[in-house]
């Protein structure tokens, strides 16, 4: 009944902003769909009728905040106007631009619905099934307006490098706000601009994936897993029209570990699958070890050993090619060799084998630097502390887990903090066995995780 429709305040401000009369909009509406190959029949009473809390059918809601944008001279979202939302998680939106627009928004006015959204099981597939064509379209480049050169392709990479390196060391929880302002603020509007060529615009898109997925990175550090997955998500959208081989890829490896990270290991072998298939023989040898390894973790969580070997054995063989060069995408994640042993050491220690699984732990930390990878060195300490109280050598345990100690104070991770809370508890067991060094790595881990409250 229309006395039950709820106004929609917020479409009425965009459309006051705008002002233009409803007569006016009705008329950029019908244009906007025609563009998309969609005949409307919009009038001012269709307007009148959204106001008043009417519902739009099918994609009218994108072609409504398509027209606003172009009133207003800035980016207007569906979930801006009251006509959608980008918060879910699951589904793939149809405009990414807008997307980054939403999603910042929820992150700099700290909405508690999406910093507090779950990971959702349903959305890791997603890729497996998305468009990328259909979604490319509506990303053409308008044919006035700036042009976008590698200048500034080049900075987007440098700034991102930049929070890469400070987020090694001081954890996700360091910086989110400058970021997501970055990628919401500069980043998102440089993309819809044109681009001097084709490449430039690939380049583009993959500078924006690679910092969408630092984004995503740094919740999923916080422990922010849905807002981390949304991230991802998008990140993978931007680099389907950077690269939807290589680099699309790679994002799918990305939602693939955090869905191992969290125990949801159940379409993580199809989707590894798909990326390698993508990727198999457009990317360098390095890159498709770390996609392979990512193969075999997924299957040593779903318990096919054997599947699970063949393609360690397979990523130990790629990673000693190094004749060419790894993308910027693939190198973010550190020394291409430490990262393929810390994943196969994870690989091992599903399968519960844990004296290999060790002697790759130790191999990825003599291959990272500890200053430059703070945090990636104190976690892969812990773990292999772990994996040798799993061999019964406690003490031992207890002095790797004293040492992963040295590398996680000042990190604002909730992984780090996660992982300090696992060495008390260990150490508190410890220490009414009477096993050498407890009870000062358990003060220890009391004092620090004090610190970190």
């Amino acid at each position: 009944m229309a006395g039950d429709r709820v106004p929609n305040s917020a479409l009425a401000d965009v459309i006051e902003e705008s002002g233009a009369t409803y007569f006016a909009l009705a008329r950029e509406i019908r244009s906007v769909a025609a563009e998309a190959g969609q005949r409307l029949a919009t009038g001012p009473s269709a307007v009148a009728y959204w106001v008043a809390g009417g519902t739009p059918s099918g994609r009218t809601p994108l072609y409504i905040a398509e027209a606003l944008t172009r009133r207003t001279k800035r980016k207007v979202t569906v979930a801006e106007i009251g006509l959608g939302s980008a918060l879910t998680g699951v589904a793939l939106d149809d405009d990414p631009l807008a997307a980054i627009a939403d999603l910042g928004r929820s992150v700099m006015q700290r909405r508690r619905d999406f910093l507090g959204a779950t990971f959702t099981t349903a959305a890791v597939g997603l890729p497996l099934a998305y468009d990328h064509e259909a979604v490319a379209a509506t990303l053409r480049a308008p044919e006035g307006g700036a042009t976008i050169g590698l200048r500034e392709v080049t900075t987007v990479r440098q700034l991102t490098e930049t929070f890469r390196s400070v987020d090694e060391r001081m954890g996700g929880g360091h910086g989110l706000s400058t970021i997501t302002a970055y990628l919401t603020d500069t980043v998102a509007p440089m993309l819809s601009f044109r681009f001097a060529t084709a490449t430039v615009r690939a380049a583009a898109f993959g500078a924006a994936a690679q910092l969408a997925c630092l984004v995503g990175w740094k919740h999923h550090d916080l422990g922010r897993e849905g807002a981390a997955q949304r991230y991802y998500l998008l990140g993978y959208q931007l680099a389907c029209e950077a690269d939807p081989t290589g680099h699309a890829a790679w994002m799918m490896r990305a939602l693939t570990h955090q869905a191992l990270d969290l125990g949801h290991p159940a379409s993580c072998p199809e989707l590894a699958e798909a990326a390698l298939g993508r990727a198999a023989g457009k990317v360098d040898r390095q890159t498709e070890a770390l996609l392979l390894v990512t193969a075999a973790r997924a299957y040593g969580a779903r318990g096919q050993g054997a599947k699970a070997a063949r393609a360690l054995l397979a990523a130990e063989d790629a990673v000693t090619d190094t004749r060419d060069p790894v993308p910027a995408y693939a190198a973010a994640s550190g020394p291409v060799a430490a990262t393929v042993a810390s994943h196969t050491g994870r690989t091992l220690t599903a399968m519960k084998d844990h004296p290999a699984a060790e002697r790759h732990y130790r191999r990825a930390l003599a291959g990272r630097t500890p200053g430059t990878y703070q945090l990636k060195h104190g976690l892969t300490m812990a773990t292999l502390g772990t994996s040798v109280a799993a061999q019964h050598r406690h003490e031992e345990a207890v002095g790797l887990w004293a040492r992963s100690l040295d590398f996680m104070g000042g990190v604002v991770s909730d992984r780090n903090r996660q992982a300090v809370k696992t060495i008390k508890s260990a150490a508190a067991g410890y220490r009414k066995r009477g096993v050498a060094g407890a009870a000062n790595l358990d003060q220890r881990a009391a004092e620090l995780l004090k610190g970190q409250a």
